[in-house]
């Protein structure tokens, strides 16, 4: 258990130093717009997951990690905020956005690694359920305030929110749970693509009425609450 943790943990730390340290030093020197910068630090977190899944054998060794981590880092951001102009680097749109924002996130994997991989025992069902949401999420804000021309607004849905966005997440999140489905090889050949479009469907759908940001939570859970069933379903 001792030697997983470490070797996997070893992993985690180094991958998120290159990276973090890459994305900072193109902020730096590099004219990066801040959305687009946003999206890389989202990039970089929703990839870190296939560390948590693969980095390590067992799942309550990966979930240990997780704790482990989010108890080191959270203060080390804590403290990183009275650095003059470190909101202004990593593009907080209010203070503690970020160290939030890793919390919940963390707490997502960590329940998704219990049900999908400790429960079930599948690690490839954890990518799928998150990347159903990460990945078409990231285009939506990309693409919405890029190409958005047409908006929908509504009782129930905060702020505007633009068609083209919401297509285009429904098209990121297909081919994002679709690939994971094809690569697991674990689903019917007939039931890949039933299972990724009624995901992505159901994803941009949720995203578009979560309030608060919180879509963070409610597309991967209801992502999962679509393709555990299918998967049993259609599974070989």
């Amino acid at each position: 258990m001792v030697p997983e943790f470490l070797t996997g943990f070893g992993i985690l730390l180094g991958y998120f130093t290159v990276c973090a340290s890459g994305a900072l030093l193109l902020r730096r020197f590099i004219r990066v717009p801040k959305e687009v910068f946003r999206k890389i630090l989202h990039l970089i977190l929703l990839c870190s997951l296939l560390v948590w899944v693969y980095a390590f054998h067992t799942w309550w060794v990966s979930l240990l990690a997780l704790v482990v981590f989010i108890t080191v880092v959270f203060p080390l951001l804590s403290l990183a905020e009275r650095i003059e102009g470190y909101s202004e680097l990593i593009t907080e749109r209010k203070q503690g956005e970020i160290k939030s924002s890793l919390v919940i996130v963390c707490c997502m994997f960590a329940v998704l690694i219990c049900i999908c991989w400790g429960w079930l025992g599948e690690q490839w069902l954890v990518l799928a359920c998150v990347y159903a949401w990460g990945f078409g999420d990231g285009a939506a804000a990309l693409v919405g305030k890029k190409f958005g021309r047409h908006y929908l607004e509504g009782r129930f849905i905060e702020g505007r929110k633009s068609i083209e966005g919401t297509l285009a997440m429904f098209v990121v999140s297909f081919f994002s749970v679709l690939l994971v489905l094809l690569a697991s090889g674990k689903v019917a050949w007939y039931g890949n693509a039933p299972i990724a479009a009624l995901t992505a469907a159901v994803c941009a759908v949720v995203e578009l009425y979560t309030r608060n940001g919180l879509d963070t939570l409610t597309c991967p859970f209801a992502a999962a609450a679509v393709i555990l069933p299918l998967v049993h379903i259609w599974g070989v």
